[in-house]
Protein backbone atom coordinates (compact mmCIF):
# COMPACT_ATOMS: atom_id res chain seq x y z
CA UNK A 1 0.00 0.00 0.00
CA UNK A 2 2.41 2.33 -1.29
CA UNK A 3 0.62 4.15 -3.55
CA UNK A 4 -0.59 7.55 -3.37
CA UNK A 5 -4.32 7.05 -3.64
CA UNK A 6 -4.13 4.15 -1.30
CA UNK A 7 -2.45 6.28 1.50
CA UNK A 8 -4.75 9.25 0.55
CA UNK A 9 -7.49 6.79 1.43
CA UNK A 10 -6.22 5.41 5.01
CA UNK A 11 -6.22 9.07 6.30
CA UNK A 12 -8.81 10.46 4.19
CA UNK A 13 -10.68 7.43 6.56
CA UNK A 14 -9.15 8.32 9.27
CA UNK A 15 -9.68 11.90 9.30
CA UNK A 16 -13.18 11.69 10.58
CA UNK A 17 -14.23 11.33 14.52
CA UNK A 18 -16.79 8.90 13.54
CA UNK A 19 -14.59 6.57 11.45
CA UNK A 20 -12.17 6.33 14.04
CA UNK A 21 -14.70 5.62 16.84
CA UNK A 22 -16.05 2.69 14.49
CA UNK A 23 -12.55 1.27 13.73
CA UNK A 24 -12.57 1.60 17.70
CA UNK A 25 -15.65 -0.58 18.34
CA UNK A 26 -14.85 -2.68 15.51
CA UNK A 27 -11.59 -4.08 17.58
CA UNK A 28 -13.95 -6.60 19.27
CA UNK A 29 -15.52 -7.47 16.60
CA UNK A 30 -19.04 -7.79 18.20
CA UNK A 31 -21.05 -5.39 17.19
CA UNK A 32 -23.16 -4.89 13.52
CA UNK A 33 -23.72 -1.77 11.35
CA UNK A 34 -27.45 -1.89 12.98
CA UNK A 35 -25.62 -1.63 16.50
CA UNK A 36 -23.11 1.23 15.26
CA UNK A 37 -25.61 3.21 13.87
CA UNK A 38 -27.69 3.00 17.57
CA UNK A 39 -24.96 4.77 18.62
CA UNK A 40 -24.20 7.99 16.20
CA UNK A 41 -26.60 10.80 15.74
CA UNK A 42 -27.10 10.02 12.01
CA UNK A 43 -29.35 7.50 9.93
CA UNK A 44 -28.07 3.72 9.09
CA UNK A 45 -27.25 4.79 5.59
CA UNK A 46 -24.95 7.76 7.29
CA UNK A 47 -23.34 4.61 9.35
CA UNK A 48 -23.21 2.22 6.40
CA UNK A 49 -21.27 4.92 4.10
CA UNK A 50 -18.73 5.60 6.98
CA UNK A 51 -18.00 2.07 7.43
CA UNK A 52 -17.82 1.74 3.39
CA UNK A 53 -15.34 4.18 3.75
CA UNK A 54 -13.40 2.87 5.97
CA UNK A 55 -13.36 -0.96 3.82
CA UNK A 56 -12.45 0.42 1.00
CA UNK A 57 -9.52 2.26 2.82
CA UNK A 58 -9.32 -1.38 4.56
CA UNK A 59 -9.38 -0.47 7.95
CA UNK A 60 -12.66 -2.67 8.72
CA UNK A 61 -14.15 -5.69 7.18
CA UNK A 62 -18.20 -6.81 7.69
CA UNK A 63 -18.67 -10.31 7.86
CA UNK A 64 -21.94 -11.99 7.50
CA UNK A 65 -23.35 -13.57 10.71
CA UNK A 66 -27.19 -15.07 10.72
CA UNK A 67 -28.98 -11.66 9.46
CA UNK A 68 -26.47 -9.16 10.47
CA UNK A 69 -23.33 -7.91 8.83
CA UNK A 70 -20.69 -7.51 11.88
CA UNK A 71 -17.95 -4.68 11.46
CA UNK A 72 -14.45 -6.17 12.35
CA UNK A 73 -11.19 -3.97 12.45
CA UNK A 74 -8.39 -5.27 10.01
CA UNK A 75 -5.78 -5.90 11.62
CA UNK A 76 -3.55 -6.00 8.29
CA UNK A 77 -4.67 -2.39 7.37
CA UNK A 78 -4.08 -0.83 10.96
CA UNK A 79 -0.66 -2.05 10.58
CA UNK A 80 -0.28 -0.61 7.41
CA UNK A 81 -1.27 2.90 8.78
CA UNK A 82 1.10 2.30 11.76
CA UNK A 83 3.81 1.85 9.38
CA UNK A 84 3.23 4.83 7.28
CA UNK A 85 3.04 7.04 10.43
CA UNK A 86 6.37 5.17 11.73
CA UNK A 87 8.01 6.32 8.75
CA UNK A 88 6.93 10.16 9.00
CA UNK A 89 7.82 9.75 12.39
CA UNK A 90 11.88 8.73 11.45
CA UNK A 91 11.83 11.18 8.80
CA UNK A 92 11.22 14.19 11.32
CA UNK A 93 13.41 12.77 13.73
CA UNK A 94 16.21 12.74 11.34
CA UNK A 95 15.21 16.52 10.75
CA UNK A 96 15.73 16.89 14.27
CA UNK A 97 18.11 15.14 14.61
CA UNK A 98 20.29 17.59 11.77
CA UNK A 99 18.82 20.74 13.35
CA UNK A 100 20.20 19.64 16.64
CA UNK A 101 23.45 18.98 15.31
CA UNK A 102 23.51 22.33 13.20
CA UNK A 103 22.85 24.20 16.44
CA UNK A 104 25.71 22.80 18.52
CA UNK A 105 27.75 23.36 16.07
CA UNK A 106 26.74 27.12 15.86
CA UNK A 107 27.36 27.15 19.13
CA UNK A 108 30.50 25.48 19.62
CA UNK A 109 31.90 28.05 16.93
CA UNK A 110 30.68 30.98 18.75
CA UNK A 111 32.75 29.69 21.85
Amino acid sequence: MDNALDIDRVFGALADATRRDIVRRAIGGQEGVAELAGRYPMSFAAVQKHVAVLERAGLVTKQRMGRCKVVRTNSEGLSVARRLLDRYEESWRGRIDRMTELVTDTKEKDV
